[in-house]
């Protein structure tokens, strides 16, 4: 698009409104322009057509008119006790009665506002406005506005969705700081596994890391569906959905009804299991499509066995439960099976209703099987939870929810227009990443996620956290702003898209609230400054990587990390520790031509500010000044140090209490550049590491001594 200056103006006026950004300050800490072609591509992808003049003109009228058109508003978020304001609409002069109905079936009367704002004519009517505001008593949750006009008989109503000032659970940490290990859980095998760890792995690690190392809880990788036929996605953060789990991870043997199968079957199920005792002691590289097939495979031989009447009672209840949401989402892993899940061609015909419904009946019997599976899911996550709290752990799992979901998902099926065309979710160019990244992944509409009443983001919050003592939202940046990609454009042609971050950490809140959560943002890279003052506010913990909390001269001195914090020394994003002070993570992106600078130039960088956070570690008489600069004793040394900080949970990552060096994902790759998501656990001497092997392992207790000699444990 070419314009000039006064077209740009109203661009950027219009981009304004909408919540797109015409500039932004980029890592650099300069000031970046968007340029005009990116700013109409991103509005149209949020419905707004603004190619040229008249198309902008038409917009802000649009805009202008808009909500005068509503008695109501689509949603009304608030936060418990505060004085929020609502509008309402009606042909002027006509009366409006208008009262709440509370979740618990309760009736509470807003105040009507004397709020006078001239009358508007739209459509050929003149309409008036009227000023509420809700009842400061009402009770977080969710409740309902209901409007009627007794003059022309319209009535409607809406959400009011009331929201926790803050999140108590954050408040229960402040007592003293603890501690646990991040894992990827697919990579952690014991010797009943499939190739793959899975949830009885998962509850394996929980008890080994607290009955016997003393930590409180266990961060995951998220656990969210990939594909129902393989192959299937390795990273788990591109996933089909973020409501619903990834039957890979089921241990199959634990599943009660195997017990009914007959000899036959029996015999064929040890078999399968047997197939995979190589590839539990394998380090060269995980086989997810493998263990999937065969899992898929053993799993469709018990879901045909008939359950007991307690067991059938149960599953007709998880059914109820998830409703129509569960039932979609079977449906779609059942057309996805049966037209193959890689073929893009029956997706179009997703929208005719008739054929949805058609095919539901012809494949019922798939679209079970798909319920059931997540039925087991639900059940192995529960008893991996138990199984944490009853080792002594204070928060036990805590999930990750990924950004976003694949392209051509279940999820943007099943939520229609709450998810954008035309754009994908990424980043713009940071120190890390200097080309940018594109994540492929379509992001909320926010207009349309309000006016869906925050439905979705809910209900896929309230599934997360069902059987989780606290959960990471990974890039919580993106409940404030997101770094929107235009179709056929570069990561680095993107700009952000603000959110309302009120409403989304608000209900973030409320369903953690709910569920008895912590919650951890992450919230690394480049913010507004307003941002970790937000979360805090709404008590919710931010993120502190030690490489990254590094001031304009120094290292931040571990004192001044924020209180209400997760702190860890690395992240997946990285190499272990030891593989980070080597500077693998150099050679690799040099390797991979993913350096906009020198190799030289950047080990030069990278060395400045590794050396002066080992520096700091000596000067602290943590570090001996002959330690190996690789060596277990330096690994130890800056868990020292982050154990010096006030953070309330320190996050110590598997690889690094067992000596594993190679990096689980290189951002900016693909498969065919490096085995992202594949590396099985594997100590110092590329052996492999059980789960068997966590609760005896000399060099995990070491590692755990380092962090307890500083007074972090609540064991």
């Amino acid at each position: 698009m070419t314009t000039d200056d006064g077209a740009r103006e109203d661009l950027v006026e219009l981009a304004r409104r909408c919540g797109v950004a015409d500039r932004y300050v980029g890592w650099d800490q300069l000031d970046h322009h968007v340029s005009s072609d990116t700013i109409v591509a991103v509005l149209a992808s949020l419905g707004v057509a603004a190619d040229g003049s008249e198309e902008i003109a038409a917009a802000h009228a649009h805009l202008d008119d808009a909500p005068w058109r509503e008695m109501l508003p689509p949603v009304t978020v608030a936060v418990e006790g505060a004085r929020t304001r609502f509008i309402a609409h009606v042909p002027h002069w006509d009366p409006l009665h208008v009262w709440i109905v509370t979740e618990d079936g309760g009736t509470e009367q807003p105040a009507q506002v004397d709020e006078w704002v001239e009358p508007r004519e739209v459509d050929g009517v003149l309409i008036g406005r009227a000023t509420f505001e809700v009842p400061a008593n009402i009770e977080p949750g969710y409740h309902r506005v209901h409007a009627l006009d007794p003059a022309t008989e319209q009535t409607v109503d809406r959400p009011l969705i009331v929201t926790p000032r803050r999140l108590s659970t954050a408040d229960g940490l402040l007592d003293g700081r603890r501690w646990g290990v991040a894992v990827q859980l697919y990579s952690v095998r014991s010797s009943r596994s499939w190739g793959v760890g899975d949830f009885a792995d998962l509850a394996g690690i929980c008890e080994a890391a607290a009955s016997s190392h003393g930590a409180d809880f266990v961060q995951v990788n998220p656990l969210h569906a990939a594909q129902p036929t393989a192959p299937i996605e390795q990273s788990p953060y591109l996933p089909v959905t973020r409501r619903f789990v990834n039957p890979l991870y089921i241990r199959v043997g634990d599943i009660p009804e195997v017990a009914r199968l007959d000899k036959r079957a029996r015999k064929h199920l040890r078999t399968l299991e047997r197939a995979f005792f190589d590839e539990n002691l394998a380090t060269d590289k995980i086989k997810r499509n493998k263990s999937f097939r065969a899992k898929m495979s053993a799993l469709e031989m018990i879901h045909d066995q008939p359950r007991s009447d307690e067991r059938d009672f149960a599953y007709r209840s998880f059914r109820r439960r998830e409703g129509k949401g569960l039932r979609r989402f079977a449906t779609w892993c059942a057309l996805a099976e049966h037209f193959g899940s890689d073929s893009p061609k029956w997706t179009t015909r997703l929208r005719d209703k008739d054929f949805v419904k058609r095919k539901r009946r012809e494949l019922a019997d798939r679209v079970d099987f798909y319920m059931w599976l997540q039925w087991i899911c639900d059940q192995q996550l529960a008893d991996a939870q138990h199984a944490a709290l009853s080792a002594g752990m204070r928060i036990g799992i805590i999930a990750d929810l990924a950004v976003g979901v694949a392209r051509h998902s279940a999820d943007v099926w099943m939520l229609g227009d709450v998810l954008a065309r035309g754009a994908t979710v990424g980043a713009p160019p940071d120190g890390f990443n200097q080309q940018g990244q594109n994540w492929d992944q379509p992001p909320w509409d926010p207009r349309r996620l309000a006016e869906a009443g925050y439905e979705p983001y809910r209900d896929m919050l309230r599934t997360v956290l069902r059987h989780a003592g606290g959960l990471r939202v990974d890039h919580i940046l993106g409940l404030f702003r997101l770094w929107w990609i235009p179709d056929g454009k570069s990561p680095a042609a993107g700009t952000y898209v603000h959110y309302d971050h009120d409403a989304l950490i608000g209900i973030l809140a409320l369903e953690a609230e709910r569920a008895g959560a912590v919650v951890i943002g992450e919230d690394l890279g480049v913010f507004e400054p307003y941002v970790q003052q937000a979360l805090t506010e709404r008590g919710i913990l931010g993120t502190s990587i030690l490489w990254f909390e590094h001031g304009a001269d120094a290292p931040v001195p571990p004192e001044e990390y924020r209180q209400l914090c997760l702190t860890s020394v690395t992240t997946h994003d990285l190499p272990p520790t030891v593989g980070y002070l080597a500077g693998d993570h150099i050679e690799l992106r040099s390797r991979l031509g993913l350096l906009e600078t020198g190799e030289a130039a950047e080990r030069a960088r990278d060395e400045r500010d590794r050396d002066a956070v080992l520096n700091l570690a000596r000067s602290r008489g943590l570090l001996p000044p002959d330690a190996a600069p690789t060596g277990q004793e330096t690994v130890e040394a800056l868990y020292r140090l982050i154990a010096q900080t006030p953070s309330v949970l320190l996050s110590v990552a598997l690889v690094d209490a067992v000596g594993e060096r190679r990096i689980q994902n290189q951002p900016g790759t693909d498969s065919s550049q490096y085995p992202n998501w594949c590396i099985p656990l594997a100590d110092e001497n590329g052996q492999v590491v059980l789960v068997e092997d966590l609760a005896s392992n000399a060099r995990f207790a070491s590692l755990v001594d380092a962090l307890t000699e500083q007074g972090v444990g609540s064991h």
